[in-house]
């Protein structure tokens, strides 16, 4: 039994797309994949029934038949921090629900990949942050850079607060959220290997899903089969 922790260097930087990547690698290899999405905002209303996007999409590249109380189990409108979106909808996140759910995954599969929400300290309730869970779960984190302007700031500032926090650490990705390149973007990979010991797993292009979830799976799990070091990321 594996599992991995995604994070972030900031929101909409690629970790869903980085998790369905792992996941669709993984299934083409054979393993049984569980995900885990603890809490989602910015969720679409469909039919009466929150619509939690990102955690679906892991859902279905891993093949997952898991109900959706267990792969999401708290949803929210406002796209906002979970810990704010909880208080405006009366709601309580209970983190050892979380764990709950966690094992319940984990016990019934080869790798669980756990997907945060925003950057490691995004509250989740009160002061108990994503960083709290990743401690409480035990689990390496993948910290998913996003190649742009700011990326080497925000980055060692994840590492350092992992170090300092004494989490265990995969190491990171560099995704391309974007198809713009400028300095930055074309330096980020050289430069933050130049500034920290820390492993690079992987660098991924842009990428963008559509909704042929069964082109997109080969397409994903070709290009993460090759592109990211997945027995290095998976210990």
């Amino acid at each position: 039994m594996t599992s991995l922790f995604i994070t972030g260097t900031d929101t909409g930087i690629g970790k869903t797309l980085v998790g369905c990547g792992i996941a669709a690698a993984l299934t083409a290899q054979g393993k049984r994949v569980g995900v885990l999405k603890p809490a989602e905002t910015g969720c679409d209303r469909r039919d009466g029934a929150l619509y939690p996007d990102d955690a679906l999409r892991l859902a279905d590249y891993a093949r997952s038949s898991l109900p959706l109380e267990t792969v999401c189990p708290y949803r929210f409108s406002p796209p906002v921090a979970p810990s704010v979106a909880a208080e405006q909808a009366g709601v309580t996140i209970q983190p050892e629900r979380i764990i709950e759910m966690f094992h319940t995954i984990a016990d019934q599969h080869d790798v669980t990949l756990v997907e945060g929400a925003g950057g490691l300290l995004v509250p989740l309730v009160g002061r108990y942050s994503f960083a709290d869970l990743a401690r409480d779960l035990g689990i390496p984190i993948l910290v998913v850079v996003g190649s742009k302007l700011g990326a080497l700031n925000h980055t060692l500032l994840t590492l350092h607060c992992i170090a300092a926090r004494a989490l265990p650490l995969a190491g990171y990705t560099l995704n391309h959220p974007t198809p713009a390149t400028d300095d930055a973007i074309t330096t980020n990979a050289t430069t933050l290997a130049n500034l920290t010991d820390v492993p690079c797993r992987g660098i991924i292009p842009h990428l963008s899903l559509s909704e042929d979830i069964d082109r997109d799976r080969v397409m994903l799990s070709e290009m993460f089969a090759t592109a990211v070091d997945l027995p290095g990321l998976l210990g």
